[in-house]
């Protein structure tokens, strides 16, 4: 029940970003490529998300929680997924405004939640 609640937390959180990032489409072409562009909003988004999945991650290492493991490797997964498929959409390079900075560093925390969930798994004892 806990995974659920944290994979539907994240699931409105990453949908509200991409539900504001509408009306910033339009300003977009208004504005010049500096900011928080609508290209860069979901990345920033998603590389949060792994920094959550890296603090619960270094939470379950700390105790015995199985709870918490699987939540960072859930988080983890989440934003190493998400981040390349934002990686693989981008435009452009670093400094376009399409997000591929945030993509990159939501793929490598996604990673590091992925290892450090991983690892409070196995040290829990209790997955079989």
């Amino acid at each position: 029940m806990f995974i659920r609640r944290i994979l539907g937390a994240t699931t409105t959180f990453l949908l509200t970003g991409a539900a504001l990032a509408g009306p910033a489409v339009a300003q977009a072409t208004l504005q010049a490529e500096s900011g928080m562009t609508s290209g860069r909003l979901g990345p920033t988004l998603t590389a949060l998300v792994g920094l959550a999945g890296i603090g619960l991650g270094v939470l379950a290492l700390r105790s015995t929680a199985t709870r918490t493991s699987l939540a960072a490797l859930t988080l983890g997964l989440i934003s190493t997924v998400a981040g390349t498929v934002f990686a693989i959409t981008a435009d452009g390079g670093p400094g376009t405004g399409n997000g591929i900075v945030g993509a990159w560093g939501a793929i490598a925390f996604g990673l590091v939640a992925l290892v450090l969930g991983s690892l409070a798994w196995k040290r829990t004892g209790t997955h079989g």
